[in-house]
């Protein structure tokens, strides 16, 4: 049987021991300002293949690439199997391409599979630390794509929705694999799901690299009271001392709150004296904000769970790329303001550098300027 798209152990490995990466960027001529050239860089990566097969492994544990025969593989061989790009993976490929002006032949083939159909979750996160946003309103935000945007991702069998499939999340809008009715010691509980389903999706659906911040997620919603543990997993507990909250493993299981239900809608009822927050209430208080309409949407740009809120607007629209490039110029313009605090403009290596970081993302954004 033949595969398109796929590439075996030995071909990932051999590529990563001698990798090139060019990137070309447009600034200003410094001899004649109202001349633009073009500079390319090649970066060459080189590494041992076991280094190789390392950052191989972390690729397969970031959800990036699976086996192309939809089997679990762990650790990642050093031969003998073949891979392709997860929905994930294809993902964040295409926004590396559209970052860096990339239009290589044979990658827009890939990001042209009708595979390439996951919208992932941005996951906000802190701008010095990188730590994952953990307020109440952006878990809410996030809890409402985990358990799925048009209802539950009910399977028709406990045995289904606990199975170790790889191609179950293919668009990131389908919720957590849950099944209808599972029987619990002596009584029948509805729409429930193991804890492993849970980091699966959070693993697949969102910007997450690491398994430890699916945990972290589902943690929060379990302390947001968003889903509670049906039956807990008491041999992790005792193996795992810090994992009282959520355990990530098929004896685990959970179920959603009431106040959960509400949140992603299954459930109507008048806000409650707990004070659940949800989008609609969220983009309420974005009116109590008067002035202009600039300052409502400013208000929007620094709150990270309003701002998660709109990317997804963005996204239905089809026009997210604009949100994404007004955080970049933010990131460039703070970068630019902490390199002339320490005074590294003095080096004119630091201002070419700032020129064709400017130039280069305005290209990859599909904006043109000339001076």
């Amino acid at each position: 049987m033949k595969l398109d798209q796929t590439f075996s152990s030995e071909e990932a490995i051999n590529n990563l021991g001698s990798l090139k990466f060019s990137q070309s960027n447009r600034m200003p001529d410094p001899k004649d300002p109202s001349r633009i050239v073009t500079t390319t860089t090649t970066t060459t990566f080189s590494m041992a293949k076991e280094m190789a097969r390392y950052v191989c492994q972390r690729f397969m544990d970031a959800r990036l690439v699976e086996s192309a025969d939809g089997k679990q593989v762990n650790p990642f061989p050093l031969k003998g199997a073949v891979w392709q790009l997860t929905p994930k993976g294809m993902n964040i490929l295409q926004g590396f391409c559209q970052r860096n002006g990339i239009v290589s032949r044979h990658v827009l083939e890939v990001l042209d599979s009708p595979r390439n159909a996951m919208q992932l979750v941005i996951l906000e996160r802190d701008p010095t630390t990188d730590k994952l946003s953990q307020d109440r309103a952006t878990i809410e935000v996030i809890f409402r794509r985990f358990v799925g945007q048009d209802g539950p991702n009910v399977k028709s069998s406990v045995s289904s929705s606990d199975s170790d499939s790889l191609s179950d999340y293919y668009n990131g809008l389908v919720g957590v694999k849950m099944a209808k009715d599972r029987k619990i010691f002596d009584k029948v509980v509805n729409n429930t799901f193991t804890g492993k389903a849970a980091s699966d999706w959070l693993m697949d659906c969102c910007t997450t690299i690491d398994r430890r911040e699916t945990f972290e997620i589902s943690e929060m919603f379990v302390k947001h009271g968003l889903m509670w543990a049906v039956i807990e997993d008491k041999v992790y507990m005792h193996q795992n001392p810090s994992a009282t909250v959520f355990q990530p493993t098929k004896n685990a299981i959970y179920g959603l709150t009431d106040r959960g239900k509400r949140i992603c809608g299954w459930i109507t009822k008048e806000e409650s004296a707990s004070g659940d927050i949800s989008a609609p209430v969220l983009m309420k208080n974005i009116g109590t904000i008067r002035d202009s309409t600039t300052n409502r949407l400013n208000h929007i740009l620094q709150d990270p769970a309003l701002r998660l809120l709109f990317r997804e607007f963005l996204r239905n629209s089809l026009c997210e790329e604009n949100l994404s490039f007004y955080l970049d110029v933010k990131e460039f313009t703070g970068s630019y303001h902490n390199a002339e605090k320490t005074k590294a403009f003095m080096k004119t290596d630091a201002v070419r550098e700032t020129l064709a970081a400017a130039y280069g993302e305005c290209r990859a954004r599909g904006f043109e300027y000339s001076l």
